[in-house]
């Protein structure tokens, strides 16, 4: 079965994990694959990416996203290529791949974002749906990361985004399968960061550690809670998250906390995980969940995506958050570090002139 959706300047195809965009000619511009590109953190990262005047691979399972995505990255002047494709099959995502370099070229930049997620106790969890979330939100980033790698390691240059979470450190109760795909990623990406530094490869690879976002995920994941799940507050907009994005591909950090909540998940996992044990065990079951009871018939996208295109927010806009302190002191790290350590110098030296003095 073929659908074909015509768009001005293009043609979007769809058969098969494979697309025709109607792309001209190569330009030097630079080149960007995002997965999960046609909703929340994805579809704001592609923005960001067109805006900062990158072509872009736009590789989902959504069409009418897809679809959406296009007509957002041509907006902005830029080329996108959309791919629709799960990325548990790696052999669709390795031809994904190769359909950007064929028309659009190298790629520059590769961000692994694609997730799938179950809301429920573990107990509740079957070994399938384990099973599915693993094959998305953790062998997905496998497979995007070899693809990227064949064809970086050849050239020496690149970057992989691997799109984390503050969950890849400290887990949460309620979401055992997602947590455990993002400590996957963790561990994945330093071996792989390791083995990089060993070849002398100039291909980088980063994680950003992302906060609570106020994405479309909470309204289609599988659920199988007493009300709505949510994400734990303080929750940001898709669009905080997809700078950091940005930032990481354009920066050379080996990984990227994005929020003050982030790095006291961080911090209270490493310094007292019994207490992080206790106190989620009391608050982060209303936490992660509304008011409003669930709906009997409720509709998810752990096999199938949904259709329509759900864009980049959720249903939180009111109290989600447009710009996070912590990013704009995490992005000055090196800055800040430095003017630290002048004024610690500075301070020993004042101490030490007096002290002699005396």
């Amino acid at each position: 079965m073929t659908q074909t959706f015509k768009g001005p300047g293009a043609a979007f195809v769809h058969s098969d994990c494979s697309s025709r965009s109607g792309i001209g000619e190569l330009n030097m511009s630079k080149i960007v694959v995002v997965t999960g590109a046609s909703a929340g953190v994805g579809r704001a990262a592609v923005r960001a990416f067109a805006e900062r005047g990158y072509d872009v691979g736009l590789v989902a399972r959504g069409l009418d996203g897809l679809e959406g995505a296009r007509r957002e990255v041509q907006a902005a002047g830029r080329r996108a290529l959309a791919v629709p494709c799960d990325v548990a099959d790696a052999a669709a995502v390795d031809a994904a791949a190769a359909r950007v370099e064929s028309e659009l070229g190298p790629i520059d930049v590769w961000v692994n974002n694609a997730m799938v997620s179950v809301f429920a106790p573990v107990v509740e969890t079957t070994p399938e749906e384990y099973r599915r979330v693993t094959e998305v939100t953790y062998l997905g980033y496998v497979h995007g990361t070899l693809s990227a790698l064949r064809r970086m390691r050849t050239r020496d240059r690149g970057v992989i985004v691997q799109v984390g979470s503050a969950l890849a450190v400290r887990s949460i109760p309620l979401q055992s399968a997602y947590c455990a795909a993002k400590h996957a990623v963790h561990g994945f990406t330093e071996s792989l960061r390791s083995e990089l530094i060993h070849d002398r490869s100039n291909v980088h690879v980063t994680e950003v550690q992302m906060p609570a976002l106020n994405t479309p995920q909470f309204a289609w994941s599988r659920a199988k809670l007493p009300n709505k799940p949510m994400p734990v507050p303080p929750i940001f907009q898709p669009e905080v998250a997809a700078e950091a994005i940005v930032f990481a591909a354009e920066h050379r950090r080996r990984e990227i906390l994005v929020g003050w909540p982030v790095v006291k998940a961080i911090a209270g996992e490493k310094l007292a995980p019994g207490f992080a044990d206790r106190y989620l065990a009391e608050h982060a079951y209303d936490g992660q969940q509304t008011d409003e009871p669930i709906e009997r018939e409720r509709r998810d996208n752990l096999y199938e995506p949904l259709t329509g295109d759900a864009g980049a927010h959720g249903t939180f806009d009111n109290s989600a958050r447009s710009m996070s302190l912590g990013f704009e002191l995490e992005k000055r790290r090196p800055l800040l570090i430095a003017a630290a350590s002048f004024l610690a110098v500075a301070g020993v030296a004042y101490v030490g002139s007096r002290f002699a003095r005396a």
